[in-house]
């Protein structure tokens, strides 16, 4: 007698925001994996393997999932679009379409009870639960329209398991099962919770540049883990932009990655930072710096163009 099982229906605990079904337990599993390191040993070639992986599928989150599908910083072809799906899906985040929607509405409805990952519910829910709550686990098309029109990228987001299995087959063809542990499980450990971090903490800690309405802050270790996205209240403020490290200080390694591609052509139309919002910046900047220097907290406040410096030429 077959029997059918249905996951999602079977209940195991029971929160605020949500319930968390049987369905996550591959999620869960995926993260206890990192001590299948136990199993195999150290070599510098599965750490490079690991570092590697972590890099090329971090930009895939950064500069594909983030800036292209959900805010069309830049634009490509569709053969690339589906490419850049692809590989984002290695990343096990599910695929495409979720994400964008997910973040958009992430966006739409910063730091409220609506926010599907706001920081006032928590560590554990921001960082972790709400993509394994039962109710985020369909896509809301309607939020993107201009994404869900592609038959390719629904197929993709249907079926995101694929790119990370082929992934970690196409790892064991090349160093058995070492690097399996090394580029796969180990990598997928680091580079699921370093994504996680902006979810949880960059509504937390760090400082904001500008006034966004919301919680969102910039951190310059975050911006390393995350190859740029640390610099989120700036991104907050102009989601527009291909670039959330608004000053050449402000390290975005993404955005430079993109720019070499947009070089050979592979992606085209960047987005800059308009004038007046780096006018802005700076004027934020001599105002914490007076108010540091009299010994008060400075929060951002909303810039009337009438306030803001003399464009420079």
């Amino acid at each position: 007698m077959a029997i059918n099982l249905d996951l999602n229906k079977v209940e195991v605990w029971h929160f605020k925001r949500g319930t968390v079904t049987a369905a996550a337990l591959p999620f869960l599993l995926l993260q206890a994996s990192v001590l299948l390191l136990f199993t195999t040993h150290f070599s510098w070639l599965g750490l490079g393997v690991c570092l590697a992986s972590y890099f090329v599928r971090m930009f895939a989150i950064t500069g594909f999932y983030h800036r292209y599908f959900s805010h069309r910083t830049f634009k490509m072809n569709r053969l690339m679009q589906f490419v850049a799906g692809f590989a984002g899906a290695t990343a096990v985040q599910k695929g495409p379409l979720w994400w964008a929607a997910h973040h958009r509405t992430h966006h739409k409805e910063s730091d409220t009870d609506l926010d599907p990952h706001s920081a006032h519910d928590g560590f554990g829910h921001s960082h972790w639960l709400w993509f394994l709550y039962r109710g985020s686990n369909s896509t809301n098309y309607e939020l993107i329209p201009e994404l869900a029109r592609f038959p390719e990228l629904r197929l993709l987001d249907r079926f995101w398991t694929l790119p990370p299995l082929i992934l970690a087959l196409g790892l064991f063809a090349v160093g058995g099962w070492h690097l399996v542990v090394w580029g796969f499980f180990a990598s997928t450990f680091l580079l699921s919770n370093g994504t996680y971090t902006i979810n949880s903490l960059m509504h937390t800690f760090g400082k904001p540049q500008y006034y966004t309405g919301d919680d969102s802050k910039n951190h310059w270790l975050l911006a390393i883990i995350t190859l740029g996205e640390g610099w989120h209240n700036n991104h907050h403020r102009y989601q527009a932009a291909t670039r959330n490290g608004f000053f050449w200080f402000e390290y975005d390694i993404t955005y430079y990655l993109l720019r070499l591609m947009s070089l050979v052509g592979l992606v085209r139309a960047i987005t800059p930072v308009p004038e007046k919002i780096m006018e802005e910046g700076r004027l934020n900047r001599q105002l914490r710096r007076r108010a540091e220097k009299a010994g008060k907290e400075f929060m951002p406040a909303k810039v009337l163009a009438a306030e803001l410096p003399t464009p420079r030429v």
